[in-house]
């Protein structure tokens, strides 16, 4: 493993509490020396990652499809003294015809003004041209599927120039519809920002029937 972080997802409904969930992160924080505790981006999540940078325990929050919860992210976990991970979902959002990319762009963007101790791990990466753009727009992890890995290994591990230019379209050839920047303020309080988001209702829910589905097997 190195130095490298690995992230353990606490298990999250959408009627679980923040309290419940520092519980479990307190625990899992303590099974590996270099863990980081997977909160997902909802109103208790991030009061649990609120009470988690306070007791010094790394957090990547998950789950992100929106700017405003980047920004609540960065507002709820400022004066952590270890970097802290956000992951905005890429292919998620390419699949309701929304150009993903530009959410990694936008939180770039807006982090530009800041501490610097949020860092973005591009997540849901489905193509090389992701993979690509996510160097080009200086994203600093990235989770990629071994096929996506693949890909860029045969072509020779291509790496995005200046003049990189990214296209998103969907699985036709159609453009993605852009998503616009918002000049958001990283010193309001994070309870000002607007959390809510369907991906984020959908992701928690699918989380939580693969649990299910995977206790049943093993069972």
């Amino acid at each position: 493993m190195g130095d490298a972080g690995v992230s353990i997802e606490v298990f999250a409904d959408l009627d679980s509490r923040a309290e419940g969930m520092l519980a479990q992160g307190q625990e899992m924080f303590t099974w590996i020396p270099n863990a980081y505790v997977k909160y997902p981006c909802t109103h208790e999540g991030l009061r649990a990652a609120e009470m988690s940078v306070q007791k010094s325990i790394r957090v990547n929050m998950t789950l992100c499809f929106s700017q405003e919860q980047a920004a609540a992210v960065y507002a709820a976990t400022r004066g952590s003294k270890e970097p802290v991970y956000i992951s905005p979902f890429v292919g998620r959002l390419d699949d309701q015809g929304e150009d993903g990319m530009d959410l990694v762009r936008n939180i770039k963007k807006m982090y530009e003004r800041s501490d610097g101790h949020v860092h973005v791990l591009a997540a849901s990466i489905r193509t090389v041209n992701h993979l690509l753009c996510s160097f080009f727009l200086g994203a600093e992890l990235a989770t990629v599927p071994s096929k996506v890995l693949q890909e860029w290994t045969a072509a020779g591990f291509p790496m995005p120039d200046q003049d990189f230019l990214y296209k998103g379209v969907d699985a036709k050839g159609k453009p993605l519809k852009p998503i616009a920047y918002k000049n958001l303020d990283l010193n309001l309080p994070w309870e000002s920002f607007d959390l809510a988001h369907e991906l984020t209702t959908k992701g928690i829910q699918k989380f939580v029937a693969d649990y299910q589905s995977t206790l049943r097997r093993s069972a």
